[in-house]
């Protein structure tokens, strides 16, 4: 049985949620058939307006593409789309309620640009004390 944890958020789009999860990870391509209405609404233990509902909303959306008679697919820039969703929902939620804590407790526009700064500086070093350790890896193989 599949559970959906967000009680504040309706099912269609938690089931479209897991739709776009399984296009970013890969498990559906470009112009790929995924599983029908019916046959999701079985696995998900819902009802099949329900699910009905979350392919409208994507193919609303450019991600799902529908081929009467056929059933669903992935849209040609469907992976696209999906990326410029979650890039949306980053922006409107996650983004925003974090801006709004930043100002509650005071911090500058200088302060928030300086800490930002830092961030990228430490991830950059990071990466580049991943890719040093592989390459030393790979000198010490290619030694022995």
């Amino acid at each position: 049985m599949v559970t959906f944890s967000d009680k504040n958020r309706p099912i269609y789009l938690q089931i479209a949620d897991r739709i776009c999860d399984s296009i970013h990870r890969g498990e559906y391509a470009r112009d790929q058939r995924i599983p029908s209405v019916r046959e999701t609404a079985a696995a998900m233990e819902v009802n099949a307006n329900t699910v009905m509902r979350a392919f409208d909303y994507l193919q609303q959306r450019g991600v799902l593409a529908n081929k009467r008679g056929i059933g669903y697919f992935v849209a040609e820039d469907g992976p696209a789309r999906v990326g410029d969703l979650y890039n949306d929902e980053f922006i409107e939620n996650d983004l925003r309620h974090t801006f709004d804590r930043l100002a509650a407790i005071g911090l500058s526009e200088a302060d928030l640009s300086r800490l930002y700064v830092e961030y990228l500086t430490d991830r950059d070093m990071l990466h580049l004390l991943e890719a040093n350790k592989y390459s030393n890896k790979a000198s010490n193989s290619d030694i022995q």
